[in-house]
């Protein structure tokens, strides 16, 4: 059977999409898998999926480049799906050898934020031009594009129209998901944040949509439910002022769950929020995690993003919101909260929007039969 390498730097091995849907679906029909992370440290097997994984994301470019192309010449793999561009570059070099496929799963916008923060004007406008043109280079070199959403084709799709190409959202699959469809309790709600607790992800606005709920209903009991962390020290130190500034009463801080009892981390809350920044990166990227509260049977209220307009109809299981606008999205918890048949209906319609749209089984013959395809 044909031969499979996922290259990724920026992942982990045991990342969701790759590991958890993309890598097990091909070897699930009988495909020779392997992955090469740069940002975690395993070396053996899981589940049949060969895994040759180190933690060298600090080093510098040459040096994962040179452990890429190791990875690739070892290996020989017939096709290798890339993350990142340093990725696709590195396995170029064994295309100049053998005849392989090389499929670029586009799932971040590129060049992001973060990649030119650490640069001053006007470095960062000198980087930011670099790794655009690194990104114009490696969809060059790629021979197919998997977009994540449709929000994301720009520049390749546009520039290489000719390339064979698909869009795979991040739709979970069931197996991994514990729905719990609660119903609400009067005078008591619970709210939930995942994910990183930075400015930027929307932990602030988080926290002042809550304080706004508190001041107008003082009688409604509002227990807050945290799940994940602060990777930058700027992070904390902004996260821990939020602490202190709003000392909510009910807090509960949980450490990032695994990816297999993620749904069942935040199986007590009544809505689970996602209030990011707007700003032209965040509309061109889908916040995945609302698929999972959708499976879980969870209402949703999100930043009114592009990407997520164009991707899910969030009105049958929630609300979209100005992230900074405190008193609006306060208002839209009440509306649950003075209409439980409301909530009701968008716990139900969230579990049914799963089952029909939004679910890995529907989209994973689209991914196999696209690499297959591939391999001619």
């Amino acid at each position: 059977m044909p031969k499979i390498l996922f290259l990724t730097t920026a992942h982990r091995h045991d990342d969701d999409r790759i590991f958890y849907h993309q890598a097990k679906a091909l070897k699930e029909q009988g495909y020779e898998v392997k992955i090469c992370s740069l940002s975690s440290e395993f070396q053996g097997k899981i589940d049949g999926i060969e895994i040759e994984a180190y933690a060298v994301l600090e080093r510098s470019i040459s040096e994962k480049k040179k452990i890429l192309e190791k990875v690739c010449k070892e290996y020989q793999p017939d096709t290798a799906i890339c993350s990142e561009p340093l990725a696709v570059i590195a396995a170029e070099s064994i295309k100049k050898h053998k005849n392989i496929s090389i499929i670029y799963d586009i799932t971040e916008w590129y060049p992001s934020m973060r990649m030119v923060e650490q640069y001053s004007f006007p470095l960062n406008v000198f980087h930011a031009i670099k790794f655009f043109l690194v990104q114009l280079y490696a969809g060059f070199i790629s021979t197919h594009y998997i977009f994540g959403e449709n929000t994301k084709k720009f520049p390749l799709a546009y520039l290489f129209p000719f390339k064979k190409s698909i869009v795979l959202p991040y739709y979970p699959d069931n197996m991994y998901i514990t729905p719990k469809i609660n119903s609400l309790h009067p005078n008591k709600i619970t709210l939930c944040y995942t994910g990183q607790f930075s400015e930027e992800k929307g932990i602030g606005n988080f926290f002042s949509a809550a304080d706004s709920l508190r001041k107008k209903v003082p009688q409604l009991s509002i227990s807050i439910l945290l799940i994940g962390s602060s990777r930058k020290e700027k992070d904390e130190k902004y996260f821990s002022e939020q602490i202190k500034k709003y000392q909510f009463e009910n807090l509960k801080i949980e450490r990032p769950a695994s990816f297999e009892t993620f749904t069942e981390a935040y199986a007590d809350a009544d809505i689970c929020f996602d209030l990011r920044t707007m700003n032209y990166e965040n509309h061109h990227c889908l916040p995945i995690k609302i698929f999972y509260y959708a499976a879980s049977g969870k209402p949703v209220i999100y930043t009114n993003l592009k990407a997520t307009r164009q991707h899910v109809d969030v009105s049958k299981f929630g609300f979209l919101v100005d992230p900074e606008n405190s008193d609006q999205i306060s208002d839209c918890i009440l509306k649950y909260s003075n209409n439980p048949a409301l909530y009701s209906e968008h716990a139900q319609n969230a579990r049914k929007e799963y089952e029909e749209k939004y679910n890995w089984n529907g989209i994973k013959n689209n991914f196999i039969n696209f690499v297959k395809k591939s391999l001619a």
